[in-house]
């Protein structure tokens, strides 16, 4: 390699922390924009306890659509705790690692909850559907609402982490702490969702629809602040 190539290389856009910082907390935006084209693919899943014809007709009718909405998935879960990194790296620098280590382990719970759910819908469509097992069709789409409900518990950890170290760091007013407190109490509620009818069930519309919205407007916020107020944590990366 030549001295002028080195040169180059040494002085590239990508070779620089600021551009690694930014693209990571822009990390939230990403995750969010896959998840909603994931969800879009994705399809309304068959309610527990559906009928096998309404489960044949999702699984092995959508089967392509699934598989594909599971890419955009894993995409958004890679992202999410890539984002969770820069948000701790950002809690770092202010002094707050313990909010930023919390941040960090509630990231790795929703990825692993959300890979174990992708898994299982993209098992289901890719095979375990079509070989006519009925009982296990239903018993495992059943098993992904309850992973849904389940998953507020990190979900809300993650928000909290973010919301009470981005406020003791002085990065967000306290109206928009109290914002981020009251998305991790509605976030939370979702956790609870276990009716069996209604409202209030696992396949409802709060688990499935309000609980996950009050998620991504947090999300977009602590993008925005990251990427306007944060401070730069240019040996992160």
């Amino acid at each position: 390699m030549s001295a002028s190539t080195a040169a180059v290389s040494r002085t590239s856009v990508y070779n620089t922390p600021a551009f690694w910082e930014r693209l990571w907390r822009t990390g939230g935006v990403q995750s969010l924009l896959c998840f909603i084209i994931g969800y879009i693919i994705y399809g309304h899943q068959p309610q527990g306890g559906a009928s096998s014809d309404a489960l044949a007709a999702f699984y092995n009718g959508g089967r392509t659509q699934i598989l594909i909405s599971a890419i955009f998935y894993g995409f958004a879960v890679l992202n999410l705790m890539w984002f969770a990194a820069a948000i701790r790296s950002t809690l770092a620098t202010a002094g707050q690692d313990g909010w930023g280590a919390a941040a960090t382990v509630s990231s790795a719970a929703i990825g692993g909850i959300f890979l174990l759910l992708i898994t299982i819908v993209a098992g289901l469509a890719y095979s375990i559907a079509g070989s006519g097992n009925q009982t296990l069709t239903s018993g495992l789409n059943d098993l992904v609402w309850a992973g849904v409900v389940l998953s507020s518990f990190p979900r809300a950890m993650l928000i909290m982490a973010a919301a009470f170290g981005l406020w003791r760091a002085r990065l967000i007013s306290n109206a928009l702490f109290a914002a981020g407190v009251a998305a991790v109490v509605l976030v939370l509620m979702g956790g609870t969702t276990w009716l069996s009818d209604g409202f209030w069930t696992p396949y409802g519309v709060y688990s499935r629809l309000i609980s996950p919205a009050v998620g991504v407007a947090w999300g977009l916020v602590v993008s925005w602040v990251l990427l306007t107020r944060g401070p730069a944590t240019r040996d992160a990366w």
